[in-house]
Parts: structure tokens; sequence; C-alpha cells
């Protein structure tokens, strides 16, 4: 298939480099979106590292590009290795955040011309990962399914097609009929926000529906397939992604409901044994406790409020990456496909 679908990133890329050696990196912040379109650029560590803290730029894969086009800018400004440390602080669950500081530091070099070059070989192989997992995971969506997703796995959240949405933009190209069910995904909204958003502009049929609605149209049988993403994969097949993942996933095991997950093989952290291994991150109450800017709970009220679950690999049919379908899930069949 050689037709890129239609979709808004196309006139309005998610990342990208402006200029040349003495660049910066412009990004959408997706904190505005679906209300305003507004772009941030970034000239110094201190913004990239803001961006990535605050959402602004989200989703493991462009988070890992992002930080990548920071350790140029740290290289700018005299200060590689110190930049690109700060960066890694900046979040801890989304492994490829670690995995693009890393290929950036093994360069062994403080040369802005060589670190932009390797920058924007990231930013294209991200994209070329997105399209390959597109097309294994396109064969997974029959005619007339209805296909749910969680948060958003999708084009806002890569330098291409997405992840989780990469078969779905694939098959919709194809002409094959679908719909998509997209959780709202409390509490930041990113299904209402970025997924409902970005596959409504694109023509995708997409249905917003609660969180707490899933397993209801499970047992309605209006879905047929969950697709995912993660920010983080075990050596054992355990997948760290947006809390309410691992419900999603209870929910489908009892329905008898394929669950997949979608991602590159930069996703995968071979050296963290199982899902109990992966740092969570825990984030401000305030995004519980709080909508916008109204208080939804009574004045103090304790909060819990952590970014990120984990599902086991006993409840995940098939981990889909641009090398093919890992199936079944387990440390042998994951250690076969990610070296």
């Amino acid at each position: 298939m050689n037709d890129v679908p239609q979709k808004p990133e196309q006139a309005h890329p998610t990342l990208e480099w402006i200029g040349e050696t003495d660049g910066y990196l412009r990004l959408i912040d997706q904190t505005k979106l679906p209300g305003q379109l507004v772009y941030l650029d970034c000239r110094d560590v201190q913004s990239v590292w803001d961006a990535i803290k605050r959402l602004s730029v989200r989703g493991a894969p462009a988070i890992g590009v992002a930080a990548a086009y920071g350790c140029v800018i740290a290289a700018q400004h005299g200060n590689f290795a110190r930049g690109a440390d700060y960066l890694a602080t900046s979040r801890p669950t989304a492994v490829n955040l670690f995995w693009a500081i890393a290929r950036m530091k093994s360069l062994q070099t403080t040369e802005t011309t060589a670190l932009l070059a390797e920058a924007r070989r990231i930013h294209a192989e991200d994209a070329a990962m997105c399209r390959a997992i597109g097309q294994h995971a396109m064969k997974l969506i029959e005619p007339n399914a209805g296909v749910l997703t969680h948060c958003n796995a999708g084009a806002l959240a890569t330098s291409g097609i997405g992840t989780a949405t990469a078969g779905m933009y694939l098959a919709h190209a194809a002409g094959t009929p679908f719909t998509v069910y997209a959780d709202e995904t409390r509490p930041l909204l990113q299904g209402a926000r970025l997924t409902a958003w970005e596959l409504g502009e694109a023509g995708v049929d997409v249905k917003l529906i609660c969180d707490s609605m899933a397993a209801q149209l499970m047992h309605g049988k209006k879905i047929n397939i969950v697709i995912t993403g993660a920010d983080r994969i075990a050596a054992n097949g355990d997948v760290a992604n947006k809390v309410g993942t691992y419900s999603v996933a209870i929910a489908a095991k009892y329905h008898h409901i394929p669950f997949y997950v979608a991602a590159p093989s930069s996703t995968f952290d071979i050296k963290c044994p199982t899902g109990d291994d992966i740092p969570i991150e825990q984030r401000n109450p305030s995004e519980v406790s709080n909508f916008s800017d109204t208080a939804t709970a009574p004045p103090g009220t304790q909060v819990e409020n952590p970014a990120f679950d984990v599902t086991p690999a006993s409840l995940i049919t098939g981990i889909i990456t641009e090398h093919g379908l890992i199936q079944p899930v387990n440390k042998e069949t994951v250690s076969r496909t990610i070296r």
C-alpha cells in the first residue's frame, strides 16, 4: 500500500525540527487540543523538559523523538551531557525517553551536526515503524468490526500514523468499514481530546465513550477487538500503559475479545524482567480532584493518581510490532522478536 492515509498531522506535524544545526524543536501543545491548535518552539533544554513533563508532547515514541532533539539543543548550548541527563528526569515510565537519550549518548560526540543527523534518523525510523505496525495490525480489523482503544496511541503520540491507530488508518484507507470506540481516558481525557479528534479529522468512524462503558459495550457485542499502545513492555511481555488499560484487558478476557498491544521495538525494556519492575509515574493530585480550573472534589480530599497501570502478559492476545505479531506473549516469544 503506497497511499498514506490522510490525517491532521500531515498538515500539522506532531513535532518537527526547524532549521539546521542552529535550529529548534517545534511541537503541538497537546494540552490545548481540541479547542486550539497551538505550537511550542523549544529553544533550550528546559522548554523541552517542561513540554514532556506537562504532556504538551506525550506518547512514548513522540517523547523519545522530542528527547533526541532536546539532546541536540543541549549540545547547542554546550551542555550535552548535563542536558541529556536532565531530560531523563522528566518522566519515569515511558522507556522510549531513555532509549533515545542512550542512543544519542552512544555517539560519543557533542558535535551538533552528528547529533542532529542521529535525531533525524530516530524521527524517521519512528514514522517507518508506525507504518510497519499498521501493515500488520490492519489485517486484524475485520469488516464492520468494533475496535476499542484507550488513551491516545495515535499520530499525536508518534512521528507517523500512530501505534494502536496505525492499523486503523491503513484499514480505513483500504476501504474497510469499521467503528472505533475511544475511551475518554480519565483523568486527562486523552481519548476524548486527542484520539477522537485525530480519527474524526481523518474521516474514521469514531465514537467516544466513558471509560466505565467499555465492559457493557463488550457484553452488547459492539466491540470485537481491543488495540492499545504501550509506554513500556517488560521482558516477559507485561505492558505498562495509561491507567485504565488493565481494567479493559480484564473485561476483554471475560468477554472472549482479543486484546492487542501495538508498540515499536523501542518500547520494549528487555532489562526489566516483569511489570512489577516498571516504575509507575505518580502525577499531581489536582488532575483528579479538578477538571481544568474547576474543583470536582472537596478541598483536602486525598488522591491517588498513578499515570499508568500494568497489564500482565496473560491477558494479552498479541503484541503488534514492526517485526510482526508476538503471540503468545511470554518471555520466550518476546526474546525471539526483540533483541
